[in-house]
């Protein structure tokens, strides 16, 4: 922020320091120049002056405080007033920031540094003076008086001064940067203690404190250095949020404190909608901008990480369901007031996950949050979506992954194709009788044990990846739109996605590869013939017979001679020859063994 732009209050502040400071300067300078004081505290004066340029010169680096660095300058400023009074700390502290004009600093924030020193030394000097006696008691009691008097009025004015620049609440802030001083300010009043003790005894001693003084120094250095490189490690350098990594060892803190606590841990995972968009009209330093300008409005909802291009994730410990999508619904609500060009805004889709203390998992928290993300990406975008949205139990797709015996795993897989059928035009249970019958062509065919439970359970989930299509689609009568049509098409991608992040990857590809053709003109990957796996051609005709020959909530449906003639029609076309011959033998068998039975 330059002069120009500095809101009229903070001039206020700013104008009524540097008049206060500049009275309390000049009354000093008087003071100094025609009080009566010995030639050797003129001298020590001066060298006290000589020391804090240097200070002020060499601040020490400091995490967490505004600027990021602290001067040793207030240890001889202090120093001054106990030894020489008021008039003395005033000169050295106020004198001190002239050397900044050599960096080339501010006039602004020089002037206003030298000011908040001497109105600070001012009023340390008038506490110190208040304190009687010449023992080691008073004397401690004097400079604890003055260094905590310098400290405190010199934190007051800077804190307020950032207040009215950056708009942050002036209580808060004052207690971070006293927090983070504190240890700081303890050790700086103690150098001031024993640099007062060694020039009373001989000036000469005092110099025994510069190594005292260069230990604090360096040592605060390299721990700024190291601090500074793990920041780097964990940080973001575009946005400034955390990374990748960060974000995964503060989840990891998180669900442990909360496990102990036995508190909620509320996960939001976001990614900006066609983000590839912005890029590619307007160039990819406006989208680092955009990112930039997403980040800061995530850090107003709670620990934000980028974990990677333009995927955001929020960190909402102790924060239920509900609290959890109110803080997701202000940060979509934010972010979508964010302008690209003139006319030309940001969304921004969120997914949320809220785990309690009897089921903190780590990869379970992600894995709900990245299922709520995809929902809303699915449902339009520019919305927030939690687990419970989800129609689908995320808990059976993990009984799939675990493994474990058939009966666990084939029982899951009914589960989620129940929920899928619910939602489907088809009356009953489509999906359980697609992998019931794609489990007894694949037999036919001769495959073993695996490659039948891998048609039967691809064929029970083939459509699990219509859990993201809205309802009134999947049951809409009338012919649907192209970009419904585009959507409905989407599916077998859909349901690959949410099961190969589960480790099922032979499901996976059959469920994605079963709108395949014969002759390479279906979807999504246009496979042709031997290319496609087996199960996914198979699992493909026992849908197609199905869905032929099932009822739907708005009526019409085919005999099973009818839908047998149109397999055979649409073989080396649109499916496997072989596949169709297999599936009519199984189908005509069944017909023949239920036929005496129809007969008595």
């Amino acid at each position: 922020m330059t002069a120009a732009q500095f809101p009229a209050r903070l001039w206020v502040v700013l104008v009524a320091t540097w008049l206060g400071g500049a009275s309390v300067l000049v009354s000093a300078a008087v003071e100094f120049e025609f009080g009566e004081r010995p030639t050797a505290d003129v001298f020590g004066v001066a060298a006290l002056l000589a020391a804090a340029l240097v200070a002020e010169a060499h601040p020490v680096p400091l995490e967490g405080v505004e600027g990021g660095r602290v001067s040793l300058g207030i240890v001889f400023g202090t120093a001054a007033i106990v030894l020489f009074g008021w008039a003395a700390g005033v000169l050295v502290l106020a004198v001190s920031p002239i050397v900044h004009l050599l960096e080339r600093r501010s006039p602004v924030r020089i002037a206003f540094n030298a000011a908040t020193f001497a109105l600070a030394a001012g009023a340390a000097g008038l506490a110190a003076s208040s304190v009687g006696g010449s023992g080691a008691d008073a004397l401690v009691e004097r400079v604890t008086l003055a260094f905590t008097v310098q400290f405190a009025v010199n934190v007051a004015l800077v804190t307020l001064v950032v207040t009215l620049s950056s708009h942050k609440p002036f209580g808060r802030l004052l207690l971070r940067n006293l927090h983070r001083l504190g240890a700081p300010a303890g050790l700086m009043a103690s150098a001031v203690l024993m640099l007062v003790v060694l020039w009373e005894r001989s000036p000469a001693l005092s110099v025994a404190l510069i190594g005292p003084l260069l230990a604090i120094a360096l040592y605060q250095r390299s721990t700024h250095r190291e601090m500074r490189a793990l920041r780097l490690a964990l940080t973001d350098p575009l946005t400034g949020l955390g990374n990748h990594r960060h974000f995964h060892e503060r989840l990891h803190r998180e669900l442990l404190v909360a496990q102990d606590a036995r508190t909620p841990v509320s996960l939001c995972l976001l990614d900006v909608d066609d983000f590839k968009r912005v890029n590619d009209r307007f160039g990819h330093p406006m989208g680092d901008r955009v990112l930039a300008e997403i980040a800061a409005r995530l850090r107003r909802g709670g620990e934000a990480f980028r974990l990677g291009g333009d995927e955001f994730a929020v960190l909402l410990p102790r924060q239920d369901e509900d609290a959890a999508r109110e803080a997701a619904t202000a940060i979509v609500d934010r972010i979508r007031s964010l302008p690209v060009a003139d006319g030309v805004y940001v969304t921004i889709s969120c997914g949320v996950a809220t785990l309690v203390a009897d089921a903190l998992e780590r990869d379970e928290l992600i894995r709900l949050a990245d299922s709520a993300l995809y929902a809303a990406k699915e449902h339009g975008k520019d919305q927030v979506r939690t687990e419970g949205d989800n129609v689908v139990d995320l808990g059976e797709l993990r009984h799939l992954a675990i493994g474990g015996e058939r009966g666990a795993r084939y029982r899951a897989a009914v589960r989620l194709a129940e929920a899928v059928d619910a939602r489907d035009a088809f009356v009953g249970a489509h999906s359980q009788r697609v992998g019931e019958l794609a489990a007894r062509v694949a037999a036919r065919l001769g495959a073993d044990a695996e490659q039948v439970e891998l048609a039967r359970l691809a064929g029970s989930l083939h459509d699990l990846g219509k859990l993201a299509i809205p309802e009134e689609i999947l049951r809409k009568a009338a012919p649907l739109t192209t970009p419904e049509r585009r959507i409905v098409e989407r599916h077998p991608q859909t349901g690959f996605r949410m099961l190969a992040s589960l480790g099922v990857d032979r499901v996976a590809a059959t469920v994605l590869h079963h709108h395949e053709r014969w002759d390479g003109s279906g979807y999504p990957d246009g496979l042709e013939g031997e290319a496609i796996p087996l199960a996914a051609r198979i699992v493909f005709v026992a849908d197609a017979f199905d869905a032929m020959t099932s009822e739907r909530v708005f009526g019409g449906r085919l005999t099973s001679e009818q839908a047998l003639g149109e397999l055979r029609r649409c073989a080396g076309s649109q499916f496997d020859p072989r596949v169709v011959d297999a599936f009519v033998a199984e189908i005509e068998a069944d017909t023949a063994v239920d036929a005496p039975a129809l007969a008595s």
